[in-house]
């Protein structure tokens, strides 16, 4: 018999599929306890015959969901992602998700337990950006967890999330900038603030530049990879973000003066210098190795935003919003700032900086007062 209800007392029915022989040869069924009539019974029975008849059947797994996320970090993830990213989605899963759900079967975790999770994480003060990165985090195991015919469906997609907080965007005005970059005329590194904020470009990938990627004839910068360290503080050379990241961003004249200049005192720093390991970057400490941004942020720009009276809370990555912020405000095209900042598409980048498209319309509509009337 492919299937049968067995009674199990009052409104209690066990539904029982034959699926089969396993590996040794034993007969393998399919159980579940239904609470209710038996003609809820018969339609769940039927219904899973149907399913194992078309192949769409699925024996849920019942591995705790704990357990299975650490297999799913180390067999799905680790493999395609960064170190960082891999980082931060198992940061994510041992912080919050273990701790409530992690002793949960997969067959039995349900969208209202998901969702007591990410209430729990708003009720203690936690971010909606951080209940969404962690929403991503444990939707993308579960999605694997179903392609591996471990689940039927994703539990997670029926679950409501916190609404989204817009970040305000830091950036410098132009003022700002000059008396930040004035300040820093006699420092050491000038002439990697002066690249950032007139490229766009990351710390990692400003860190990671390498005097083959300065064309000084073409007066371009091309942006091949970025430098990334791990917990222990290794470094290490990746590719971008994003394959739109691999770009070639025109230089101002003062800034590519600015690299010329470096490059021949960095010459002489190599010759004067007992030990000199050259790996060939832009930007690198007295002994040739790459830059630490936590070195750079506290022994040089912190002070610099001091010194200047700005305020210290502006970040080495704002130099990038700033770029960008400017250009825009300037009348600039978003999509020639997009291709520059190497984001994936320019509605990426409107998103990204909607604060500035007030003043974008204002200008438009002073266009059409001079053109029309």
């Amino acid at each position: 018999m492919a299937g049968q209800i067995i009674n199990r007392g009052k409104n209690k029915w066990l539904a029982r599929v034959y699926m089969g022989l396993d590996a040794n040869g034993k007969r393998k069924y399919h159980n579940k306890t239904i609470h209710g009539t038996k003609k809820e019974a018969q339609a769940y029975l039927n219904k899973v015959l149907r399913e194992k008849d078309t192949g769409e059947f699925c024996e849920p797994s019942k591995e705790p969901l704990g357990k299975y996320l650490d297999r799913w970090l180390e067999t799905a993830v680790r493999s395609r992602v960064r170190d960082k990213t891999y980082r931060s989605y198992k940061q994510l899963v041992e912080l919050y998700i273990k701790p409530s759900l992690g002793d949960t079967k997969l067959n039995q975790l349900t969208p209202m337990a998901v969702q007591d999770m990410y209430n729990f994480m708003v009720a203690r003060g936690l971010a909606s950006r951080t209940v969404r990165y962690t929403h991503t985090v444990l939707k993308n195991a579960l999605e694997q967890a179903v392609k591996w015919q471990m689940l039927r469906q994703n539990p997670v997609q029926y679950v409501d999330l916190p609404r989204q907080q817009k970040q305000e965007m830091k950036a410098l005005s132009p003022q700002e900038v000059k008396r930040f970059l004035e300040a820093a005329i006699y420092t050491r590194w000038q002439v990697l603030f002066e690249v950032m904020v007139t490229t766009g470009i990351r710390p990692g990938e400003a860190f990671g530049l390498k005097w083959q990627d300065i064309d000084f004839e073409t007066g371009r910068l091309h942006v091949q990879r970025t430098l990334t360290r791990g917990k222990d503080g290794k470094w290490k050379l990746e590719e971008p973000k994003t394959p739109r990241s691999r770009r070639s961003i025109p230089l101002p004249k003062s800034v590519l003066r600015s690299l010329q200049e470096h490059k021949k005192e960095q010459a002489k720093e190599k010759l004067a210098a007992k030990y000199y390991n050259d790996h060939g970057f832009v930007f690198a400490t007295s002994t040739g190795e790459p830059l630490e941004n936590r070195n750079i942020v506290n022994q040089y720009f912190k002070p610099l935003l001091r010194q200047a009276g700005l305020p210290e809370t502006i970040r080495l990555y704002d130099l990038r919003h700033t770029c960008a912020t400017l250009l825009l405000a300037a009348g600039e095209n978003p999509k020639v700032v997009s291709e520059r900042l190497g984001h994936a598409s320019v509605t990426l980048t409107l998103d990204t900086y909607s604060h500035v498209l007030p003043d974008m319309q204002e200008q438009a509509t002073n266009k059409l007062e001079r053109m029309l009337f």
